[in-house]
């Protein structure tokens, strides 16, 4: 395993957090804090969890992602019942009860506040009414085991009012910035942790529909819930739990990575058109390759061709899919800002399985359904279990009247693929026709700065390998970098969730190097937009990776001293120009 280079008990003193960042990255701290920013005055709506926020400080009115102001507090009170239930959940442990039912809804609903996931008010609605049940559930049997809950947080009391419009005006109590009393700092890391769990979440979510759970990492998600609610934690406890929630999102997954190995075979190189074949089509978008089998079975036979969006593409590496359906065709589009003009324009059905989904317009909504955690009001939901009314739409759709040829595109390199060719590649090193690898990955967005990962990777030196893996490789996953002895210049590692492949090839590195991470010629150069990027950083952070270059814009969840430590201990780097940073890496 990579070496950790910092120690999660002594990660700062206390002192630290007076050391002016300023004087380090004066660039980036021009700009008002958020905290300082809004006043600490809770407002209507204020949201800043995502990387294409309003301004780079906070969405007021309306959330750059289309989240309304009444969703945003439905979210807010969402969370705050969720660290009630996490404190009667944390009691529960010390009295041997841990209750699967709580375990999972706690990832389902925490992933139903990341950013592109649930829209729909009154879903959110059923799952406030189920927080609060289990909770005031765990708290019966806490007492009826003999414990006891110490904290006196409202979470654990609050009472749900008996209508939406009640709920969203509760909800306005509990924002990100309702506590005008915080020291900035200290909100910052609490917002930090609090994002980064809401990704472990999702891939602990992901991990469990294949089976794969670990009681570390339910443990973990309701202590770290049930400590934004402890007064009594100072930065140092925060940024322990920080690391630590690093720790079990790796741990989060590789579980998934282990569930859809076992499921779908691990995933081998794959040749995937970005044409189209005639005939009826489905589109299939989000993350989740369960929802994708579904809809491959329930189309088997029926002569309808079934294509990926986004970060589905990575599916067509595992070959018991490819194997088992024929009509599993290819893959159509890019990266989930794209979605309107390229849904509008899909002749079929489309189903959202996970996060990602936007407002869709009216000239494609009766085409579009959804499920899993993903919500939008208006859309059918469906369940794995039924397909059918998605496949009936396909069918009245026109679909493709022919054939439209394009490109092939290389997927499939997970780190078994990739370690399959190891001697090659430390063969190559040795002998210098390999002479570094970078990692360029991570989230697209609409940013027009978003460009310079395209022009980095243009620019990279014939003699690197590129791995690549989340929606971020959309800007540039049509390139053509060709290959050295053999291997290609440019691997597609898979999804976001797919970080854990990067990771083990890491490792294999440094074991053929006998070196740490940090003394391999590999760099990170990671774009980010969601939660789930937060905890896949938090992951590398914890293994003691340094000089990760950030961007497009660093997090304005993150305070200029808070900053400061990050950049200390692991300088982390915010992006320059593509020429500037890869003339810095290679010396």
């Amino acid at each position: 395993m990579i070496k950790k280079n910092v120690s999660r008990r002594n990660f700062i003193k206390k002192s630290t957090l007076g050391i002016a960042a300023s004087t380090i990255l004066p660039s980036i701290l021009s700009a008002d804090n958020a905290f300082a920013s809004t006043g600490k005055k809770e407002k209507a709506m204020f949201c800043y969890q995502c990387e294409q926020t309003m301004g780079g400080k906070g969405c007021t009115r309306i959330g750059v992602c289309g989240k309304t102001p009444e969703v945003a507090a439905l979210q807010d009170l969402l969370v705050h019942t969720l660290k009630g239930l996490s404190i009667a959940a944390a009691a529960g442990r010390k009295v041997n009860i841990s209750d699967p039912e709580t375990n999972h809804f706690t990832c389902m609903a925490m992933f139903s506040t990341l950013t592109n996931v649930e829209f729909d008010p009154y879903r959110l609605e059923d799952h406030l009414q189920e927080s609060v049940a289990l909770r005031n559930k765990m708290i019966s049997r806490v007492k009826a085991a003999g414990g006891t809950i110490t904290s006196n947080s409202d979470s654990l009391t609050l009472k749900l009012k008996p209508s939406i419009e009640g709920l969203v005006k509760q909800g306005r109590q509990y924002g990100l910035m309702s506590d005008p009393d915080i020291d900035p700092d200290l909100g910052s890391l609490q917002h930090m942790l609090l994002f980064g769990i809401k990704g472990m979440a999702a891939y602990t979510e992901h991990a469990a529909e294949h089976g794969q759970e670990k009681e570390a990492n339910y443990e973990f998600i309701h202590r770290g819930l049930a400590a934004l609610e402890d007064k009594g934690l100072d930065a140092n406890a925060y940024l322990g739990l920080i690391l630590e929630c690093g720790e079990k999102n790796l741990s989060a997954m590789a579980l998934l990575s282990k569930g859809n190995a076992e499921a779908y075979g691990d995933p081998v190189p794959t040749k995937v058109p970005l044409g189209v074949k005639k005939g009826k089509a489905i589109l299939v978008s989000g993350h989740d390759f369960i929802d994708l089998e579904a809809v491959l079975k329930a189309t088997a036979g029926t002569g309808i061709n079934v294509y990926t969006h986004g970060e589905m593409l990575p599916a067509h590496g595992y070959p018991k899919l490819k194997e088992r359906f024929p009509h599993f065709y290819g893959h159509y589009g890019t990266a989930w800002q794209n979605q309107k003009k390229e849904f509008e324009k899909f002749p079929g059905a489309i189903l959202v399985t996970s996060n990602c989904i936007q407002k869709p317009r009216q000239s494609y909504k009766k085409n579009i359904f959804t499920s899993g955690t993903v919500g939008m009001p208006g859309l059918t939901h469906l369940h794995k279990n039924n397909m059918q009314p998605l496949v009936d739409r396909a069918m009245e759709l026109p679909g493709y009247a022919a054939d439209q040829p394009d490109m092939e595109i290389l997927v499939g390199f997970g780190h078994k693929s990739v370690l399959g060719v190891a001697d090659k590649i430390v063969g190559g090193v040795k002998d210098g026709s390999i002479k570094h690898f970078f990692l360029v990955g991570g989230c697209d967005g609409v940013k027009k700065s978003r460009n310079y990962y395209t022009e980095f990777v243009e620019k990279t030196p014939e003699d690197s390998l590129v791995l690549t893996l989340a929606c971020g490789k959309f800007k540039f996953f049509r390139h053509q970098l060709g290959d050295i002895n053999g291997i290609p210049r440019l691997l597609d590692v898979g999804q976001c969730n797919d970080a854990h492949s990067a990771v083990e090839i890491a490792v294999a590195l440094t074991k053929a190097f006998d070196t740490d991470v940090n003394g391999l010629p590999l760099s990170f150069i990671l774009s980010w937009y969601e939660q789930k990027a937060v905890a896949i950083l938090y992951s590398l952070l914890y293994l003691g990776i340094k000089d990760i270059h950030l961007g497009p814009s660093l997090p304005a969840f993150v305070t200029p001293n808070v900053l400061n430590i990050l950049v200390k201990n692991y300088n982390i780097t915010p992006l320059g120009t593509p020429e500037a940073d890869l003339k810095k890496i290679l010396g």
